[in-house]
């Protein structure tokens, strides 16, 4: 089955493309929060329990775990771990395995618990012309999908310290 570029826009919002472009290309989680918590606020701000702050929150943890805050990390995947029941029917809709999902971020605890040191990992996109339509974004912006945090960029790890204030 063809899917047109109108559909894709309207099964899966812009944000969550990026977003989803951002968690395996740049590997920008701190961009992450700011696509989705944006898309968020325009859909379902009010709702605390929204599959996407579960998403934000999962690429928060990421960028924890990437700046040395395996703390705040584990914080995180563990309200994850505990909210995934809550998401399991959404989670097909977006495009994702709800069951890989949850290996993974368990995987991810256990590496935090154990100290194992970060390494990027992929959200496992079951939908084709999603990763399709991701992979194709990554190649515009220049990236490439799947590819490992550049550990040595401090504008990436520490982006919170470095952005511009607007207030």
């Amino acid at each position: 089955m063809v899917v047109s570029k109108e559909w894709m826009d309207y099964m899966y919002p812009k944000a969550y493309i990026e977003f989803l472009a951002h968690f395996h290309g740049t590997r920008d989680y701190f961009e992450c929060h700011e696509v989705l918590e944006e898309h968020w606020n325009e859909v379902d701000s009010r709702n605390q329990s929204s599959i996407w702050v579960w998403l934000i929150q999962i690429a928060v943890a990421m960028y924890h775990d990437r700046r040395g805050n395996q703390a705040g990390a584990k914080t995180l995947v563990q309200r994850c771990l505990k909210k995934k029941i809550e998401h399991e029917k959404e989670l097909p809709l977006l495009g994702l395995d709800g069951e890989r999902l949850e290996k993974q971020l368990e995987e991810f605890k256990t590496r935090l618990d154990t100290e194992v040191p970060y390494r990027s990992w992929n959200l496992p996109i079951i939908d084709m012309e999603l990763l399709k339509e991701v992979q194709q974004l990554c190649q515009q912006w220049g990236v490439a999908y799947g590819s490992p945090s550049d550990l040595s960029d401090e504008n990436l790890v520490f982006k919170h310290k470095r952005r511009k204030k607007s207030f």
